[in-house]
């Protein structure tokens, strides 16, 4: 039997703000107010504090001296710079993948892919299960650290959503893709494994920096 996983009432309250920010709830540029906060989640000022000081150090949220906290808003550099951590972090979790037992996370993926073809005609339910995918993959390379830096930016990423949904890719090349990437992994090909990430993600950034588009919330991919 394993411990029983106790979390503490500040990191349960960063998680609903984290996913709050993710799903546009509040989008970049919003001021968070405490008071306000802590009614709404049923929480003292305390632990809201120190969750919102553990985004703040996430890079999620931003303080200003006098003002407060805001979401932060994301600009040319920080998608591309977001995108390019992203390349680098899953491409690592991928070799691990190769290295490990490729039947197991070719399942897994195999299941984060299905989710993706159901969410096919729900654009909002299919950049979820995009969102899914990316975590599923990184997950299953088995390193806690390379998780942990992943869904920081995976909800930087979807904090670039409203960008793209103008130019979202079909929902068929999109799972493409994606099954691609799966298929990668189960045949053990590093080679094609890099090669579909790196033009997954470099879709993505010239989708959501087409001219005359803002890069506000965030992305599929």
């Amino acid at each position: 039997m394993e411990p029983v996983e106790r979390r503490s009432t500040a990191a349960i309250v960063a998680d609903r703000i984290r996913t709050a920010i993710m799903r546009g709830t509040f989008p970049p540029g919003t001021q968070l107010g405490e008071v306000e906060l802590a009614s709404a989640l049923g929480v003292s000022r305390g632990p809201l504090r120190e969750a919102m000081q553990h985004l703040v150090a996430e890079g999620l949220l931003r303080s200003e001296r006098h003002r407060g906290l805001f979401v932060r808003e994301l600009g040319a550099a920080d998608v591309r710079d977001v995108y390019t951590a992203r390349t680098a972090i899953e491409r690592a979790a991928g070799l691990l993948l190769l290295a490990g037992d490729r039947s197991a996370a070719a399942e897994r993926l195999t299941a984060a892919l299905a989710r993706m073809e159901a969410a096919a005609d729900d654009p909002v339910a299919l950049a979820d299960a995009d969102h899914a995918f990316h975590a599923e993959f990184v997950a299953a390379s088995g390193s806690p650290r390379l998780r942990r830096m992943a869904e920081t930016l995976l909800v930087e990423t979807r904090m670039c959503l409203a960008a793209l949904q103008e130019t979202l890719p079909p929902a068929a090349a999109l799972i493409a893709e994606h099954r691609e990437l799966r298929d990668a992994v189960r045949d053990g090909d590093a080679e094609r494994m890099a090669a579909v990430l790196e033009a997954h993600m470099a879709d993505a950034v010239e989708r959501i920096l087409v001219p005359g588009t803002s890069p506000a919330p965030a992305v599929p991919a």
